[in-house]
């Protein structure tokens, strides 16, 4: 079987199926059933979160933090996401303005943000890209300049930190996913995270088709529940979340350790915080020696992935072109090595071994 670039992190299949059984016998499989009130409970608790509202996917979050903000008008984001970001922003018929990146760090570069505000801009919508923490300090000064709101697309950040302070924490609200390949997953899932207790009760009410404690609809909501059988799982993969956190930073600084004397090879820069240290992405001098390594990995069996390309302010067919050169350039030459739970260190030092072989071939 090829080495993909990313596996769940799943308990032991009993563990699972031991939560499932209270699941069958209370015959609840959703509507805000007892395992997702206690696997948002325990998030809160494993994270030091004020509240968790898990959702059955990160778009669905994305969108519901638009919603509960009543934000109508241009929301600016970055240009080097997944196209999930943008969805959501047109599906709550806002307008994506993207703002380039630092090609450094990946993040949105906050000395951009500023020129992109008009009269029809609400929002910020900034990107932990990779689970590396955004230039909080600097956007949140911009907001309050301009009287915007912050939505984080936190998608990749769960078990990232400033200061010890969870990354969740920042802005009016910040989304996150429990996709499968997420260091925390609930194999479909995801969840909001508000500043206020006004926002958060508000996200629950939309989350439940806009229904109140008393069943009454007070909101325009939709349908974003999670299900049982998604909250056991969660539950059982949360025991092992500091476990799975710790080996994905292991294998991050082997592979750093193996990679660092190829002085051809860039890495992203973190300067603030701690990351989850979720992906490992590497930034090649050229599209054509990226393609070189890729078709090299994935001869040997190893299968990488263009974690994010092309940039997404050049898709066409969904959003007006933006010039983002920098996100554009980026979005050409980075490619992210297989980084995952069982993948063994083995694996992890045969990948740097080709990836080494062939950048030094090249030069």
């Amino acid at each position: 079987m090829p080495i993909f670039v990313s596996q769940p992190s799943l308990a032991p299949l009993e563990e699972v199926t031991e939560l499932l059984k209270g699941v069958w016998q209370r015959g609840i499989l959703t509507h805000n059933g007892p395992l997702v009130q206690q696997f948002e409970n325990e998030v809160c608790k494993k994270l030091n979160l004020n509240n968790f509202v898990v959702v059955s996917n990160g778009t669905i979050a994305i969108q519901m933090a638009i919603k509960a903000l009543e934000l109508e008008g241009e929301i600016i984001t970055t240009a080097f996401t997944w196209i999930a970001t943008v969805s959501a922003i047109k599906w709550e018929h806002c307008t994506p303005v993207f703002c380039d990146v630092d090609p450094e760090t990946l993040n949105i570069d906050p000395t951009k943000i500023e020129a992109l505000i008009t009269p029809r801009t609400k929002a910020i919508m900034p990107v932990h890209v990779f689970g590396n923490p955004c230039d909080v300090d600097a956007i949140e000064a911009i907001a309050k300049k301009h009287n915007l709101k912050v939505i984080y697309d936190a998608a990749h950040a769960v078990g990232s930190h400033i200061n010890g302070k969870s990354l969740l924490e920042f802005g009016d609200i910040a989304a996150t996913s429990l996709h499968a390949t997420k260091l925390l997953n609930t194999g479909e899932g995801g969840g909001c995270i508000a500043n206020s207790t006004e926002l958060y009760e508000k996200l629950k009410r939309i989350r439940f088709f806009g229904h109140d404690d008393a069943k009454d609809i007070v909101e325009d909501g939709f349908n974003g529940k999670l299900t049982e059988v998604h909250a056991a799982l969660g539950l059982a993969n949360l025991k092992y979340f500091d476990e799975v956190l710790a080996d994905r930073k292991n294998k991050y600084l082997l592979y750093k350790n193996l990679l660092s004397n190829n002085e051809t090879l860039v890495f992203q820069r973190i300067d603030r915080g701690e990351p989850n240290y979720s992906y490992f992405p590497v930034i090649f001098k050229s599209e054509e020696l990226l393609l070189q390594v890729e078709k090299t990995l994935t001869e040997n069996g190893f299968v990488p992935r263009r974690y994010f390309y092309p940039s997404v302010n050049t898709f066409t067919k969904v959003v007006n072109y933006q010039p983002c050169p920098q996100s554009e350039n980026v979005a050409k030459r980075i490619l992210c090595l297989p980084l995952f739970w069982n993948i063994g260190e083995e694996n992890v030092r045969k990948i740097a071994e080709i990836v080494n072989e062939v950048v030094t071939i090249s030069v």
